[in-house]
């Protein structure tokens, strides 16, 4: 992180969860970061991270105006610059890797929204939902359109949930270790070979299956890498 980021830039920023945590900007954009990283290689949709989007939204509010009080020859204007450009960069590629996994996997995203139980953390920001609906809509109608109404009645139905493939929870992922993992079950490779218990170390790195460490991604346990 940038010096370009101070903590003077927009103050501490207030999440709500859980609990309420209290984080500094060089924090936030830590959190950014991860949720990255984890989103652009898990092959699933995760959670969420709203309230840390529009945290660091506000963040880059701020660093504007911040800017606008640094003199154009001041060498600090370009630092500053460069780190809003960056935290922009990483901003739009997060919120990119849900779109993409949204339109590709739009029937069963929305299927796993709507199954999720009450007081779970929901997988879709409120625009995010907006557009999957939406975008199956207009795939429906466009299918009917160019395709379906010239084929036989009993052809013109289409389940979407078998048309469009899922996620592939199977893929193996790198990962790094946050927090010691005790007798995780790694499923065998082939048939010949058992199932066997591993424990991940602090700050060991794996490739493994990312069925086997979804749960750990969402707690927060270990990191995409």
């Amino acid at each position: 992180m940038s010096d370009g980021l101070s903590d003077d830039d927009g103050g501490d920023h207030l999440l709500h969860g859980g609990q309420e945590d209290v984080m500094t900007p060089v924090e936030l954009i830590a959190k950014l970061e991860e949720a990255w990283l984890n989103e652009k290689f898990s092959p699933d949709l995760l959670e969420n991270k709203s309230e840390i989007v529009e945290c660091v939204m506000e963040q880059l509010t701020h660093m504007e105006d911040n800017l606008q009080r640094v003199s154009k020859g001041d060498m600090k204007a370009s630092v500053h610059r460069m780190e809003i450009d960056r935290i922009r960069f990483v901003l739009s590629s997060y919120l990119r890797s849900r779109l993409q996994k949204i339109e590709k996997f739009f029937p069963h995203v929305l299927e796993k929204e709507k199954s999720r139980a009450d007081g779970d953390p929901s997988y879709l920001s409120p625009e995010e939902y907006a557009f999957a609906r939406e975008y199956l809509a207009n795939t429906e109608t466009y299918l009917k359109a160019v395709a379906l109404r010239h084929m036989p009645p009993n052809l013109q139905a289409v389940d979407m949930m078998k048309a469009v493939p899922e996620p592939c929870l199977d893929s193996f992922v790198f990962l790094r270790v946050k927090v010691r993992q005790d007798n995780i079950m790694v499923e065998p490779e082939t048939d010949d070979q058992r199932e066997y218990v591993v424990d991940l170390e602090e700050g060991s790195q794996h490739l493994m299956r990312y069925r086997t460490i979804a749960p750990l991604v969402s707690a927060g346990a270990v990191q995409l890498i």
